[in-house]
């Protein structure tokens, strides 16, 4: 096969209290990329969208990924990437890992699965570290498997699938802009011993919850007590957000990556849709354009759609 098109889906990383340990991939946003394998041992991008991204393959989060498959392979082939992006650069939705997994995942299908999924997560950290400075699979891994997943540890790398709760997710993406390196350099070095033993709790609670299916574990362990509180001044509205979508029976949320997006877990559609009006309100109200989905959790990753 010489050709492939894939769906690429947004994700939500840290789901509030597991900072660069937790990820989960969503139906919608996604992006769509159509790779080809060409016969000379190069990288061409083509955007189909209108965000500007680089076309240099040094430069571009797709480029790396496929660039270091060429290295690994040491094989005289390249390919040509088209990349439509619907989730948007800088949302926090997993925006830069859409693009990495979706490269790796395509190349992959087209040089006959040869690639693990560790392999393929090892490829597309590349084009985080591209984005952000820094190798994290937090959006990586869901992206490409689906799911919810526990990133145990880079080095080595050890992934864990954790089962993943017929749950809505309300998501609102205000159109400001809140750099992942920028939201790293704010946080705190140093935690004290009281706030990590509460967020170890709420971590284990959490992925307790997803295994048991417990709905009523998982609400109460989404409470981050260390990264939240520093990154939610970039966004307006946060704590109002939050806070009315409790009310109106939400199990709960946060920032979704380093933001700007906010994400909401909900039991029933009906609960989503009102914390949808409730974000909407919010940032009309601020005089802020935003993006709202309401959604449920993308079991399949990145997908093989042509």
């Amino acid at each position: 096969m010489k050709e492939v098109v894939v769906k690429c889906p947004a994700t939500v990383a840290n789901l509030v209290c597991g900072f660069d340990i937790l990820g989960m991939a969503l139906d919608e946003p996604y992006d769509i990329m159509k790779l080809k394998l060409i016969d000379e041992p190069k990288v061409i991008i083509i955007n189909k969208d209108a965000y500007n991204l680089p076309t240099e393959p040094e430069r571009n989060v797709a480029g790396v990924v496929l660039l270091a498959i060429m290295e690994k392979m040491e094989q005289k082939f390249g390919f040509e990437v088209e990349i439509e992006k619907h989730i948007k650069p800088g949302s926090g939705l997993g925006s830069s890992a859409a693009s990495a997994a979706g490269a790796a995942v395509a190349a992959n299908h087209l040089l006959g699965n040869i690639f693990s999924t560790d392999d393929l997560v090892q490829f597309a950290m590349n084009g985080e570290k591209l984005a952000s400075g820094v190798k994290h699979a937090d959006n990586i891994t869901p992206c490409i498997t689906g799911g919810v997943t526990l990133i145990r540890s880079i080095h080595p790398l050890d992934i864990v699938q954790l089962n993943s709760p017929s749950l809505f997710v309300t998501v609102v993406h205000p159109q400001i802009e809140v750099k992942t390196s920028d939201a790293r350099q704010i946080l705190r070095k140093e935690v004290l011993l009281k706030n990590a033993i509460k967020q170890w709790g709420n971590i284990a609670g959490l992925v307790a919850g997803f295994e048991k299916g417990d709905t009523d574990l998982i609400g109460r362990s989404l409470e981050d007590v260390i990264i939240e509180p520093v990154r939610s001044i970039l966004i307006p509205g946060f704590d109002e957000i939050k806070q009315k979508s409790k009310e109106a029976g939400a199990l709960g949320g946060g920032i979704s990556g380093s933001g700007p997006s906010i994400f909401m877990l909900s039991t029933d559609e009906t609960i989503a849709k009102n914390v949808e009006q409730i974000m909407q309100g919010v940032f009309t109200k601020l005089g802020i354009d935003y993006r709202t989905y309401v959604t449920s959790i993308n079991k399949k990753g990145v997908e093989v759609v042509k």
